[in-house]
């Protein structure tokens, strides 16, 4: 079996169609077919089976899969060994949401600096349950979810804690909720609620904080940037959750929530017996999480 087709298999595995396998690999899809149809004789059991008018890997399929994790992971290893001889340098790609990026992102690349390895940084924001199929494309994704959402767990994504970061309530500085530094949920029912797109962390933790009081938030704006949601509250427009460390327009007073836990935890996904440069950034990761207490 040729690594070049386990690369393909995979590629199906994270993807799930051969479309997708095409544009990512930069092939056409009779191609990808093709060769897939050739990795399937070589094993010499069907990989794949019909699931309406697509297809999907059989059990012996998502078997070899697995394999083809391990395989491509040695070599990968050894072609970074290599190059880490012709360059002094290794290469990792590594995805990130943007209020984690801004506070580890700057101690994780001058760390990385010094130990010769070169990381290439994108912004990423997806829903939890969309950040392990983005391994497709990094090698690391740095994602957040609310602390009483499981972790993931799937045989085929290494999942690394890096910190705990509290979610509190932000409010105007002139608002009277702002004469005390921490606040009691129900006192906040009669309130506009400005939070981010249903899916993400923080509206996880508002909706875990409604389910476990009782009261239900009414949710008058829904934005993405928490720079916007901080200038909203600092105009009056209502209250919001925020990620502790998210914190900084001199416009809101933040309050902690009294008696409810409520944070968001940052996770880091890799694949399995990843490259060493990448198990590297994973622990540097894990390092900068600390500085900021877990």
């Amino acid at each position: 079996m040729e690594v070049r087709r386990l690369r393909l298999l995979r590629e199906f595995a994270d993807r799930e169609s051969i479309g997708a396998v095409a544009d990512a690999m930069h092939m056409t899809p009779s191609a990808v077919s093709q060769q897939l149809k050739v990795l399937a004789d070589e094993a010499g059991v069907p990989l794949f089976e019909p699931d309406g008018r697509r297809i999907r890997l059989t059990e012996a399929g998502r078997a070899l899969v697995l394999r083809a994790d391990e395989v491509i992971a040695a070599v990968d290893r050894a072609q970074e060994e290599m190059a880490s001889y012709r360059s002094g340098k290794a290469r990792v790609r590594l995805a990130m949401f943007p209020s984690g990026s801004t506070l580890l992102l700057p101690t994780v690349l001058d760390r990385a600096a010094e130990s010769g390895i070169e990381v290439h940084a994108f912004h990423l924001d997806v829903g939890y349950p969309d950040a392990a199929p983005a391994l497709a494309d990094f090698d690391i994704v740095v994602t957040h979810r609310d602390e009483r959402t499981p972790a993931v767990n799937q045989s085929r994504v290494r999942v690394a804690e890096l910190m705990r970061e509290p979610v509190d309530v932000i409010v105007p500085v002139d608002s009277p909720l702002a004469e005390a530094d921490e606040v009691v949920v129900s006192e906040l029912a009669e309130h506009d609620w400005i939070s981010v797109e249903g899916g993400f962390p923080v509206d996880d933790v508002l909706q875990s904080i409604s389910a476990v009081t009782g009261v239900a938030p009414r949710v008058t704006q829904r934005m993405l940037d928490f720079t916007t949601i901080e200038a909203l509250v600092a105009g009056g427009h209502g209250i919001a959750l925020m990620p502790r460390f998210a914190v900084r327009h001199p416009g809101v007073k933040r309050l902690e929530l009294k008696g409810v836990r409520a944070a968001r935890v940052y996770e880091a996904l890799a694949r399995p017996r990843s490259r060493t440069a990448v198990a590297q950034v994973v622990e540097l990761l894990m390092a900068a999480g600390a500085d900021h207490g877990r």
